[in-house]
Parts: structure tokens; C-alpha cells; sequence
């Protein structure tokens, strides 16, 4: 029998979980930013590459956020049917927000919409943003993945006429292009075409997650090469590599609605994973 985990060790899991997507990318998001810097021939960019790929070694070497906005606290779980934890996930998940923003530390980035009053421990109505899915089998799998809003900014939701898919491509482009530097370039771009208003950003967000040398075909291939032909570059100071990669997700949508969000990541990627398993 695997012992069931307890609600304070899924809370100290949790917070460690931050700490570890705050302070270390994913392998395949940096050997993508080290094939950009292996690649680039703009000497101005290159020499930004390099810096980013300096300041994610320091980041691991010291064991700090790689970036002073810290983001906020997103995760998408996904829950076996037979997963059992006895207790509150979600309130769990929330005190251990609350421990990373003290422990790691955390930027307090969490405020009310109107008043901007600050919650000052990264948690408030709505926040944790926590994604819910329903799975097979008698395990949770949980993902962190903070997002700031340098590129949260940038993004962009667009409800087309069903006639207009021609149209999406451009969309992306000119998204990308008003973003210009702003969002930290090299980017990851994610795409959510179908559902509803609010669906289709929900999956231009997962799309990030996907794996940055995971093949990209048809209209992402076509997008991330039209992307980095825009000549943005590292940091928007020119060069080859706009984007890292490019992700679509789709779903289906009513049939005269055509709904299509961009979620643009800056190069920081940030997202880590753990699995929870229940009883056998």
C-alpha cells in the first residue's frame, strides 16, 4: 500500500513546487534558448541569449527566481477519479502559495482589481488561478506554472467571424509585432482556437506547456516561421529568433463562432510538474 500523503506534506510538496518552477527552467525550454544562441549571427542578440543563459545558471547555482516578477500562481491539475486525498485540495494548494511567497521568496503580485490593494501573499479572490480536469486512474498530477505580466500583457483574444480562419495567422502576427520587445523575447507562443470566449484562452494557456522540441506542423510551422521572420529578436533588439516555438490547441466551437486567443510567454517558460499517488 502507498501511504496516503498528508495534507501538511502536499502543502510543503507544493511550495517546493514553486520554488523549483520559479528558479529552474525545463530542459527543453533551455536547450531551446541555447539553440537560439548557438544560431544567432546578430551579435547584439546573441550577446542577450547569453545573458539570459548566465542569469538561469546563477538562478539554479543560488537557488533564486530567475525573474524579479515572480508571477501568479497558476496550476493545472489533473485528478484520477478513484484519487482520494481527505482534505481540501484547493484550500492545501492555496496555504502552500502562501508559504512559497515567504519561504522562496515570492514577489506579492496579487492584488484586487479596482481598489489595486495588495494581498501581500500572492493569494486573493480567484488566485491561485487552479485549473480542474478529470482523469483515469487513482493519481493527481499537478503543474505550477507562474506567469508574469510582462507577457500576460501582450496577449491578445479575438472572436472571428467562421468565415475568417484565413485570417488567423495575421492575427498572430500583428499580436506579436505590437508586442514588439515588450514581453521579453524569444518567445513561446501558444494558440487556442475553437471553444468559447472564454475557452479558447484557456487553451492558448495549456498550450504553452506543451514540449518546446515537440514537432510543430501545418499552421504552427507556418506561424513560427512567419514569427521570427518579423526580425524582433532577443529582447527586441533584432535578430532570427522571435519565437522559441509555437503551439495550437483546438477545440470545437458553435458553429457561427470562430474564437482564437494568443498567449505569448516570455523566454522564461516556467512551469514544473509532480504526481501525487493514491492508495493501491
Amino acid at each position: 500500500m502507498s501511504p496516503k500523503i498528508s495534507r501538511e506534506n502536499f502543502i510543503r510538496s507544493i511550495s517546493d513546487l514553486l520554488r523549483k518552477a520559479e528558479i529552474e527552467l525545463p530542459d527543453d525550454v533551455v536547450n531551446a534558448l541555447r539553440k537560439a544562441e548557438t544560431s544567432e549571427e546578430n551579435q547584439v542578440a546573441k550577446s542577450q541569449l547569453q545573458a539570459i543563459l548566465r542569469n538561469i545558471e546563477l538562478a539554479k547555482k543560488h537557488g533564486v527566481p530567475m525573474c524579479q516578477d515572480t508571477g501568479i500562481m497558476i496550476f493545472f491539475t489533473e485528478i484520477g477519479t478513484e484519487f482520494q486525498p481527505g482534505f481540501d485540495l484547493e484550500a492545501a494548494i492555496r496555504e502552500a502559495v502562501i508559504l512559497a511567497t515567504a519561504e522562496v521568496p515570492l514577489r506579492p503580485n496579487a492584488v484586487d482589481p479596482l481598489t489595486r490593494k495588495n494581498s501581500l501573499d500572492n493569494t486573493g479572490i480567484g488566485i491561485p488561478d487552479i485549473h480542474w480536469k478529470f482523469v483515469p486512474g487513482n493519481q493527481l498530477k499537478i503543474t505550477a506554472a507562474p506567469k508574469g505580466a510582462g507577457s500576460e500583457n501582450m496577449s491578445s483574444l479575438r472572436m472571428f467571424n467562421p468565415t475568417e480562419a484565413g485570417n488567423i495567422k495575421k492575427f498572430v502576427l500583428e499580436t506579436v509585432m505590437n508586442a514588439g520587445g515588450m514581453p521579453c523575447p524569444p518567445l513561446t507562443i501558444g494558440i487556442g482556437i475553437g471553444g468559447s470566449f472564454d475557452a479558447a484562452a484557456r487553451l492558448a494557456k495549456e498550450a504553452l506547456l506543451e514540449p518546446l522540441d515537440a514537432p510543430m506542423e501545418g499552421l504552427e510551422k507556418e506561424i513560427f516561421e512567419a514569427v521570427n521572420a518579423l526580425g524582433i529578436g532577443c529582447m527586441g533588439l533584432g535578430g532570427s529568433t522571435t519565437a522559441l516555438a509555437v503551439h495550437v490547441k483546438t477545440a470545437h466551437c458553435h458553429t457561427a463562432s470562430l474564437p482564437v486567443a494568443v498567449n505569448i510567454q516570455c523566454w522564461a517558460n516556467r512551469h514544473a510538474s509532480i504526481v501525487f499517488r493514491g492508495e493501491e
